[in-house]
């Protein structure tokens, strides 16, 4: 079965959305699209926040990738720009 991973969260205050971006686009470019089970990934935001959506071929997949981030440079920007505490994120399991 599929997961679908959801991560809500805001910018810190004083975070440069720009350099928020192009972090966000080192991720999507080079560090997940190499990872096992990786289907897809896209940000989005609204008023509220920011999203990004990132489709697994399974749980186990979207948990290895978890654990081989932790300190990985490229992830460690992209978080450097999220207001702490405000990251959010729900798993679910496709039903197809």
């Amino acid at each position: 079965m599929g997961l679908i991973e959801t991560t809500t969260f805001r910018l810190a205050a004083g975070a440069n959305e720009q350099a928020f971006l192009r972090a966000d686009r080192r991720v999507q470019t080079e560090l997940i699209p190499n990872q096992p089970g990786f289907l897809r990934r896209t940000t989005a935001r609204s008023d509220e926040g920011w999203l990004v959506l990132t489709l697994w071929a399974s749980a186990e997949h979207a948990h290895a990738f978890g654990e081989a981030t932790v300190g990985d440079p490229v992830q460690l920007e992209f978080e450097s720009h999220l207001e702490p505490g405000s990251e959010v994120t729900r798993r679910y399991e496709t039903l197809d």
